[in-house]
């Protein structure tokens, strides 16, 4: 079991690695619209025909592209299940983020009533003129300087 989630975990970091760089989005979302060569992909950027290669290679690790054969030539195809396995994770993590948020938001809601009855149990005590209720500020001390014991 343990050697299933390290697997899956390197998955993981293999897809969102993948998606990490910028051109390999773009090659992706331009392969997930219709199937494509690397020659045909490599036209479209301003870098070499290997650069690409090792691109595709990347995302053929992360199972987000697959190739084709098409004769002799090989095509690109994306494939839906990586993104929607990457779709997944993102989702239980807005999920956990909206039950964060909605607890804080109740707690905001409390805090508000809390905050009410503070300020009438301060406007119950006595004035001190002497004192405004702040602590008291201490200074930094200043680094000694000298010898050392």
């Amino acid at each position: 079991m343990v050697v299933t989630r390290h697997s899956a975990a390197y998955a993981l970091d293999q897809l969102f690695g993948a998606l990490a760089d910028a051109t390999r989005r773009d090659i992706l979302a331009r392969v997930m619209d219709a199937d494509a060569s690397v020659s045909e992909l490599a036209s479209h950027y301003d870098m070499s025909f290997a650069a690409v290669q090792k691109h595709v290679a990347v995302l053929e690790r992360a199972r987000l592209v697959t190739k084709l054969k098409d004769g002799r030539a090989q095509r690109l195809a994306g494939n839906p299940d990586a993104v929607r396995r990457a779709t997944r994770l993102l989702a239980q993590f807005e999920q956990r983020w909206q039950v964060r948020v909605g607890r804080l938001d109740e707690l905001l809601a409390t805090s508000s009533q809390g905050d009410s009855h503070a300020r009438r149990r301060d406007s119950q005590r006595p004035a001190d003129p002497d004192h405004d209720g702040d602590r008291p500020v201490r200074r930094a001390r200043r680094p000694r300087v000298g010898r050392l014991r």
